[in-house]
């Protein structure tokens, strides 16, 4: 199946979980698997690139085990048989932590980056371009597997909804508004070296690309609080943003503010002193009105991870937390390309941030 770029994120995918590579691996191609270990059941887990479904035949098999003092395994099989183990003595990992875990495919090999430390290569057995698969199974907990191919120029329709690993029932939209892309697109990169070409196409077919960042990596344990980067080219529709972290303990407050110059278009504060989650927006220094209702409870808990989802839409911005939808703010700021700054702050720490 042809794929010319990037595909959407599993959410909070169930383990054990096998999901597609769109259009197979490629040359350039980045996997991020962020997750946590689980403190209490298994010694292993495993990440496999794989042909298809059976677990036949796996190009490379990325095996943590916690046994021995800890090491992992790589390896490939081949129509259901394995092939000479490779070792690393070392235990990247720790129980009950979180993890952010890329490979990136090249042509000679894997590079396996932990917690933005490179870990380990491992050199083809056989051809990548088979692969069109990745499986995860074993001890842990998935918050996301995201996919990022830094050669290509994905094309894709500006107002389409990007699925979710579980099902989001996203309200429809309303009628009698025409949607259209902004004609401009100023791109303001963030200190980053790669770059994606992201082409969104309007109803009239109209081609716009806009350049889009990879992810910057940050050592473990977190990113910088409070953490601050550009949105390159300012928000538009079909533009997403990603987070994950973990929330503290003894969390009262914190928040991701999306910004426009000295204006706050959108701003996301979970308070659990509150027990509410409240957007509001911010113009010349004075708050606009608060809108508070959930569809359910609070989907942020003290001490455990999370994801955010932020889905620009041309009439609004659509929110899911852990592959949940959880509610839509309908922009006041419209000037989307100026909207070109995350602010994150508060009582959380951060493991990934996509922009």
């Amino acid at each position: 199946m042809a794929f010319s770029g990037s595909q959407a994120p599993y959410l909070s995918p169930a383990v054990p979980f096998s999901g597609t590579i769109q259009g197979g691996l490629q040359d350039g191609f980045q996997i991020t698997v962020n997750g946590a270990v689980l403190s209490s059941s298994g010694t292993r887990f495993a990440v496999d690139f794989q042909t298809g479904f059976s677990g036949n035949d796996i190009a490379f098999h990325f095996n943590p085990r916690f046994e021995d003092g800890g090491y992992v395994v790589c390896n490939t099989r081949q129509k259901g048989r394995w092939g000479p183990e490779e070792r690393k003595m070392h235990m990247p990992f720790q129980k009950g932590m979180p993890f952010d875990l890329c490979f990136l495919v090249q042509s000679s090999d894997f590079k396996v980056m932990v917690n933005g430390s490179l870990f380990v290569q491992y050199f083809h057995r056989v051809p990548f371009h088979r692969v069109d698969t990745i499986s995860v199974n074993g001890s842990v907990q998935l918050s996301y597997i995201s996919f990022q191919n830094p050669r290509a120029a994905p094309v894709q329709p500006a107002f389409s909804t990007v699925p979710f690993s579980q099902p989001v029932c996203f309200p429809p939209r309303p009628r009698g508004r025409r949607q259209k892309p902004p004609s401009v697109r100023p791109a303001n990169p963030a200190p980053i070296t790669q770059t994606v070409i992201h082409t969104v196409q309007s109803a009239s077919g109209q081609m716009f690309s806009t350049p889009a960042i990879l992810p910057m990596m940050y050592p473990h344990p977190a990113y910088p609080m409070p953490f601050i980067t550009a949105i390159p080219g300012g928000l538009y529709p079909s533009k997403s943003i990603i987070l994950s972290g973990t929330v503290l303990p003894s969390a009262q407050r914190f928040h991701i503010n999306l910004c426009s110059g000295s204006h706050i278009a959108f701003h996301m504060n979970p308070r659990f002193d509150e027990n509410a989650v409240v957007r509001n927006t911010q113009i010349n220094n004075s708050w606009g009105s608060e809108e508070r209702s959930l569809p359910r409870k609070m989907p942020f808990v003290r001490g455990q991870s999370f994801s955010v989802w932020i889905l620009c839409e041309a009439h609004c911005l659509k929110v899911a937390v852990d592959g949940q939808h959880v509610f839509e703010y309908y922009h006041r700021l419209r000037n989307l390309p100026t909207i070109n700054k995350l602010e994150v702050g508060g009582d959380i720490q951060l493991t990934h941030v996509q922009t």
